[in-house]
C-alpha cells in the first residue's frame, strides 16, 4: 500500500465510523479514534507500520491549527475580566491532578519520588483537541464553554511549567547532585521564546493583511506562518500549542476578525480527521494489559484530582455554578501533550520506571480519548451551552434526580 491511498484509507475509516458514531449519540472524535483502532496495527492491521510512522506531521499541522483557533478566545477584553481567575483555576485544576497522583504512587504504591512527581506533572495536562472539536461539532456557547476553552488553553503552559520543575527535581534526585536550575529554566526559556517570536509572527500578518486583501491571500499567508511557527518548534524539540496558540491570540486582538479563524478550521477538516485516526493507530492497546493496578489506580485517581482541581478553584473563584460542578468532566481527555511528555520523561528515569511510564501513559490515553468527547458532551448539555438531543434527555433527567 503507498502512502496516498493509505491516506484515502484513514479518511474513510475515520468518516465512516464518525457516522456510526452519529446513531449512539456520540461525538465525532471518538468514531475518529475508534476507527484508527479498528484499522491499525493491533487490529485489522490495514494500514503498514512504515505509513503510520511517517505520520507525525500530519498530527503536528492539526495540532498546530487547533492552537491556532484557540487564540480567538484568549482576547484581552475577555481577560481582563476573568484573567486572574481563569489561571488561578486552571493551576489548581492542573496542579491538584499532579498532587493527587504523585502521592498515590508514592504512599499507596511505595514507588519512586522521582517517578511519582514525573507522572503526576505529566498527567496534569489536558488534549485539548477532542474537547474543541466537540464544542465547534455541537456549536456550543456561553459563559461554561468561553471558560473551559480558556482553561483548556491556559493547561498546557501549566503542565509544561510542572514538568519542567518536577524533571529537574527528578534528576538532582537520581544523581544525588544539587539542584541546578538551568535544567528546568532553559526548556521555560525555550518556550517562552518560540511564544514571542510567534507572536511577533502575528503583529507582521496582522500589518500585511487588511481588509482589501483576498480570502486566498488570506489563507496562504495564514497556512505559511502555521507551518513556519510548527517547523521552528519542532526543529527545537518544542511543542507548537503555545506558540500557534500565541500567533491566534495576537491576530484575534489586533485584528479583529473572526473570518480568518472560519477559513483556517475549514480547511483544516481533513487534517483533524487524519491526526485523530492516526492517534488511534498509534495507541497501543495491548499496554491495557500491562499496566496493572498502577495504571488503573492513575486513570481514575486523575479524573478525580482533575474534577476537585476544577470544583475548588470554582468556588475560590466565585465561578457560576454551572463551571463549578461540570467543568471538570470536560477536562478529561488526554493525549497529545502528555504522551510527549511521557516520552520526555521516559529518557530521564531508570529504564524500568521510564518504561512504566510510558506504559501508564499510553494505555490510559487510549482510554481518557474513547471517553473524553462523551464526557465533554456531557458537560455542555448538564451546563446547558448546547441542547440534549432526545436520547439525552433520559440522562439529563437522571443526573438532575442525584444532583437534587
Amino acid at each position: 500500500m503507498n502512502v496516498v491511498t493509505g491516506l484515502a484509507l484513514l479518511l474513510f475509516a475515520g468518516f465512516a465510523m464518525a457516522k456510526i458514531m452519529h446513531l449512539f449519540r456520540l461525538p465525532n472524535v471518538t468514531g475518529y479514534i475508534l476507527s484508527g483502532i479498528l484499522i491499525g496495527p493491533f487490529c485489522l492491521h490495514l494500514i503498514p507500520q512504515t505509513i503510520i510512522d511517517g505520520m507525525d506531521f500530519v498530527s503536528d499541522i492539526a495540532l498546530a491549527f487547533i492552537a491556532f483557533g484557540v487564540g480567538k478566545y484568549l482576547k484581552l477584553s475577555s481577560l481582563r475580566e476573568s484573567g486572574s481567575r481563569i489561571i488561578f483555576l486552571t493551576f489548581c485544576e492542573a496542579l491538584v491532578a499532579a498532587a493527587a497522583v504523585s502521592i498515590l504512587m508514592i504512599f499507596a504504591f511505595h514507588l519512586p519520588v522521582s517517578f511519582a512527581l514525573i507522572l503526576g506533572a505529566t498527567g496534569s495536562a489536558t488534549a485539548p483537541a477532542s474537547t474543541i472539536m466537540t464544542i465547534r461539532q455541537y456549536k456550543a456557547k456561553g459563559t461554561f464553554v468561553t471558560t473551559l476553552l480558556q482553561v483548556v488553553a491556559l493547561d498546557d503552559a501549566v503542565a509544561l511549567i510542572a514538568f519542567s520543575l518536577c524533571t529537574a527535581v527528578a534528576q538532582t534526585l537520581n544523581s544525588g547532585v544539587r539542584l541546578n536550575p538551568g535544567v528546568f529554566l532553559y526548556p521555560i526559556a525555550l518556550n517562552l521564546l518560540t511564544i514571542v517570536t510567534s507572536g511577533l509572527f502575528g503583529w507582521i500578518f496582522c500589518k500585511i493583511i487588511t481588509e482589501k486583501s483576498s480570502n486566498f491571500d488570506r489563507l496562504i499567508l495564514a497556512l505559511l506562518c502555521i507551518l513556519l511557527i510548527t517547523g521552528i518548534c519542532d526543529s527545537l524539540d518544542v511543542s507548537p500549542l503555545l506558540s500557534c496558540m500565541a500567533f491566534g491570540t495576537v491576530y484575534a486582538n489586533k485584528n479583529h476578525d473572526k473570518k480568518m479563524f472560519r477559513q483556517i478550521n475549514s480547511f483544516a477538516q481533513p487534517f483533524f480527521i487524519l491526526f485523530f485516526v492516526h492517534s488511534g493507530m498509534s495507541l497501543d492497546i495491548t499496554s491495557l494489559r500491562t499496566a496493572g493496578i498502577i495504571g488503573i489506580a492513575y486513570f481514575f485517581v486523575r479524573i478525580i484530582g482533575k474534577y476537585a482541581g476544577a470544583f475548588v478553584g470554582s468556588i475560590a473563584t466565585k465561578a457560576p455554578s454551572e463551571i463549578r460542578n461540570y467543568l471538570g468532566l470536560a477536562l478529561i481527555p488526554q493525549a497529545g501533550v502528555s504522551i510527549g511528555l511521557a516520552v520526555l520523561g521516559q529518557r530521564i528515569l531508570p529504564a524500568a520506571m521510564g518504561s512504566l511510564l510510558s506504559v501508564i501513559i499510553l494505555s490510559s490515553s487510549v482510554l481518557y480519548e474513547m471517553i473524553g468527547p462523551a464526557s465533554a458532551k456531557l458537560a455542555l448539555i448538564l451546563a446547558k451551552a448546547i441542547k440534549p438531543e432526545k436520547k439525552d434527555f433520559t440522562l439529563c433527567n437522571k443526573q438532575a434526580k442525584v444532583r437534587s
